[in-house]
C-alpha cells in the first residue's frame, strides 16, 4: 500500500484578490456583456478572496502569443516545480530528515495549462540531482482531475515496487491560457475562478514510511477507482486556437456532480464493503462553491468534511489538477484523524471522468 509523506507547495508571488479581479473582468468584457454586473456577481459570490499568478495583472490585458505563453510557461513551471520538491522533501512538519532527490524511484508531473517536449520532468531531472535512472511518467490533459489521478497511479506503482518513493509532481499557470479576445461567457466565468500553483507528493511503501514520516497518524491509500462518462467531451476541457488555449466549461457541472458523482462514490465504497456514513475525511477538489455545494448534497456530507477544500478555494481559487494536493497539504497541517479513520480523496477532470481514492489512517508508533 502507498503512505502519504509530506506535501510541498509553490505560489507564485502576484497576489490578486477578487475585488482586483472583478475590476479587471469588467474591463475585459464590459462591451460584450450589457448585463456585466449581474455577471460579475459571480466574483463575490464564488467565496474566493485571493489568488496567485505568473505575472502582473496588467500583463493580461494585453494579447500575447501562444509562443510567448508557452515559453513563459516552460520558465515558470520549471522554477515552482523545483521549488515544490524541495519544500515537498525537506519539510520537517511530515518528515523526521530530509528525503534525497537520488533516493526517488518515480516521478510522476501533471499538467494541463503548456506544453514541453521533453516534458518538464526531464528539465527537472537536470535542475535537481535525482538519478539518472529514475523514472520519468509524464501525464497531460487530466485537467483538474489530474491530481487525484496522480496520486491513484503512484498507489498502483508502489503496489508493484513497495520499496519505492514516489514523487507526484501537478504544475498548473491556469492563468497563462487567458486570451482577452476570448469573449464568451465560459472564459468571463473561468477569470473568476482559476488561478495558479504547484505542488508536490511524496509517496512510498511501509517500510519508507515509518522510516521518515513525522506524522502522528499517515494516510495510506488502499484503493482507487477511475470512471469516464460516455459522451461528455464538451464539458469541460480546451479548444485549441492560433493564440493557444481556449476554455471548455460547462455550466451544467455542478447538476452533472449532483446527478452522476453518487452512483459512482456508492459503487467504488460498495466493492470496498464501505458506505458514506464510514467516511470521516473528505478530500475533494473545489471546483467553485457551486461544485462544494454539489459535494455537499449528493453525498450528504457535512460542512466541516470540506473544510480544507474551502479554505483552499478562498485562499488560492481553482489551481486545476494541483488544488487537491493543497487540500491534501492544508489537512495534514491543520488536523489529526484518528487511527482507523476513513478518507476519500476525489476530484473531477475532462472526459468527463472523477477519480476516487480511498484512504485509512494508520498510527506512526
Amino acid at each position: 500500500m502507498a503512505y502519504i509523506l509530506s506535501v510541498g507547495t509553490s505560489l507564485p508571488q502576484n497576489h490578486v484578490d477578487q475585488q482586483k479581479a472583478a475590476e479587471f473582468a469588467k474591463s475585459q468584457f464590459k462591451r460584450s456583456f450589457k448585463d456585466i454586473d449581474r455577471l460579475l456577481r459571480a466574483f463575490q459570490n464564488g467565496e474566493i478572496q485571493s489568488r496567485q499568478f505568473v505575472q502582473p495583472i496588467e500583463w493580461y490585458q494585453m494579447h500575447h502569443s501562444f509562443e510567448e505563453k508557452n515559453n513563459l510557461y516552460l520558465e515558470k513551471a520549471l522554477a515552482h516545480a523545483k521549488e515544490a520538491i524541495c519544500n515537498c522533501l525537506n519539510e520537517p512538519t511530515f518528515l523526521k530528515t530530509p528525503v534525497p532527490c537520488e533516493d526517488i524511484d518515480a516521478l510522476f508531473f501533471i499538467s494541463s495549462t503548456g506544453l514541453s517536449t521533453p516534458s518538464l520532468d526531464a528539465k527537472l531531472m537536470n535542475v535537481l540531482p535525482f538519478s539518472p535512472y529514475t523514472k520519468r511518467i509524464p501525464i497531460w490533459g487530466l485537467g483538474c482531475g489530474g491530481g487525484a489521478a496522480g496520486l491513484s497511479r503512484a498507489f498502483e506503482y508502489i503496489k508493484a515496487y513497495p520499496k519505492a518513493k514516489v514523487l507526484v509532481v501537478a504544475c498548473e499557470l491556469c492563468s497563462l491560457t487567458f486570451q482577452p479576445k476570448d469573449q464568451s461567457k465560459s472564459n468571463l466565468i473561468g477569470t473568476s475562478l482559476f488561478g495558479d500553483g504547484v505542488a508536490a507528493v511524496l509517496l512510498s511503501g511501509k517500510q519508507a514510511a515509518f522510516q521518515y514520516t513525522n506524522l502522528k497518524t499517515v494516510p495510506k491509500v488502499v484503493g482507487t477507482q477511475s470512471v469516464t462518462m460516455k459522451d461528455s467531451e464538451d464539458v469541460m476541457g480546451w479548444d485549441f486556437t492560433s493564440d493557444g488555449f481556449k476554455v471548455i466549461f460547462s455550466r451544467d457541472i455542478p447538476s452533472i456532480i449532483s446527478g452522476w458523482l453518487k452512483e459512482q462514490v456508492d459503487q467504488f465504497l460498495g466493492q470496498q464493503g464501505l458506505s458514506k456514513d464510514d467516511i470521516s475525511v473528505f478530500l475533494a477538489h473545489p471546483g467553485g462553491k457551486k461544485v462544494i455545494d454539489a459535494y455537499l448534497q449528493s453525498l450528504s456530507l457535512h460542512e466541516r468534511q470540506l473544510f480544507s477544500s474551502k479554505e483552499v478555494l478562498k485562499n488560492h481559487g481553482n489551481m486545476s489538477s494541483a488544488t487537491v494536493l493543497y487540500v491534501i497539504k492544508h489537512f495534514l497541517e491543520h488536523e489529526t484523524a484518528e487511527v482507523d479513520a476513513i478518507g476519500l480523496c476525489g476530484a473531477l477532470g475532462p472526459g468527463f471522468s472523477s477519480e476516487l481514492l480511498l484512504m485509512r489512517w494508520e498510527g506512526a508508533s
